[in-house]
């Protein structure tokens, strides 16, 4: 295990060298620059001219992106160049917000996902069984953007029992906390909670029917205990790996959810940084994304080491 941990972390490093060059290139690559985004059409030619000359366009892309590296290593993410801001400034508040968001939808997720997997699979072909893959066809089936419209049109504009935005900064206290980000945190929920439960389920089907699972029932081992100490370690494996790309996921990947619901989290600063070209936001986000999904893998390969035996031998 300490070798793979020592392995992944300098693949890690690696990952996010590679990944910092494509973005900054891929971001490079857009027509216009940073200039031309903040002045708009009206600007006069000698202001677009100063102005490039401040944010220092004008030097090649491999000098400035060789500059923000230099900066990254000694620890400064750069200055924005839409707010003139320091680039760690303009992160902590949107990162502190998804990471409030993030937490809450865990919550739910990790009881909601082991719970339901682990009763549709011991009652399989039941009633409850079927209920429970209906729901998560659907769960799988509807993109979140539909979720969140579906549930702000009934709760929030028809019957008008919660806000339809998830402004976060006129919360004053716990309660208005929890009425603003019920949506988005239900939303959420059922996209990341459908995979899991899916995959959760299939897996201990397959372990309930192994043979060692059998020769405990045989020895009499009661059957709660054969369920939780034989079945379900073995089962977990492939379902921390979908929850290591639903966490991913759900930190980067919800810019439309955060948009359907004006949340100011990463998702929508990523989005206002690519629009205004502000390359040393993006590049700090994509970093820190790539940074949470590599983590995320981590502890889930991790994570299957300790539950499944067989593996650290293998290993």
């Amino acid at each position: 295990m300490p070798k793979l941990i020592a392995f992944r972390c300098l693949s890690a490093l690696a990952t996010l060298a590679v990944v910092s060059v494509i973005v900054f290139w891929m971001v490079e690559w857009l027509p216009g620059d940073a200039a031309e985004r903040l002045l708009g059409r009206d600007v006069t030619a000698a202001g677009l001219a100063a102005l490039r000359d401040k944010l220092q366009l004008g030097i090649a892309p491999w000098s400035r992106y060789g500059h923000w590296l230099a900066g990254v290593l000694s620890g400064d993410l750069g200055t924005s160049i839409s707010s003139g801001r320091p680039v760690a400034d303009v992160l902590a508040g949107p990162a502190g917000n998804t990471l409030l968001l993030t937490g809450i939808v865990l919550v739910l997720y990790f009881p909601l996902s082991l719970g339901l997997g682990v009763w549709a699979a011991v009652r399989q072909g039941r009633p409850v069984d079927l209920a429970v893959q209906l729901f998560t066809l659907i769960g799988m089936c509807l993109p979140e953007y539909v979720v969140a419209i579906a549930l702000t049109s009934v709760f929030a504009v028809k019957l008008g029992w919660l806000p339809p935005l998830a402004l976060i900064d006129q919360a004053h206290t716990f309660g208005d906390l929890i009425r603003t980000l019920l949506l988005p945190t239900v939303t959420l929920t059922a996209a990341m909670t459908a995979y899991a439960v899916r995959m959760i389920r299939e897996c201990l089907i397959d372990v309930l029917r192994s043979g060692y699972v059998d020769m405990a029932h045989l020895k009499g081992t009661p059957p709660r205990r054969v369920l939780l100490r034989h079945a379900l370690p073995n089962a977990l494996g492939p379902a921390l790996n979908v929850t290591a790309l639903n966490v991913a996921w759900l930190t980067g990947g919800i810019v439309v959810v955060e948009t359907i619901f004006n949340f100011p989290g990463l998702g929508r600063l990523l989005v206002d940084a690519i629009s205004n070209k502000d390359v040393p936001v993006i590049l700090s986000v994509s970093l820190l994304l790539t940074g949470v999904y590599i983590f995320c893998n981590l502890v889930a390969d991790i994570g299957s080491l300790v539950f499944n035996p067989k593996l650290r031998s293998a290993r």
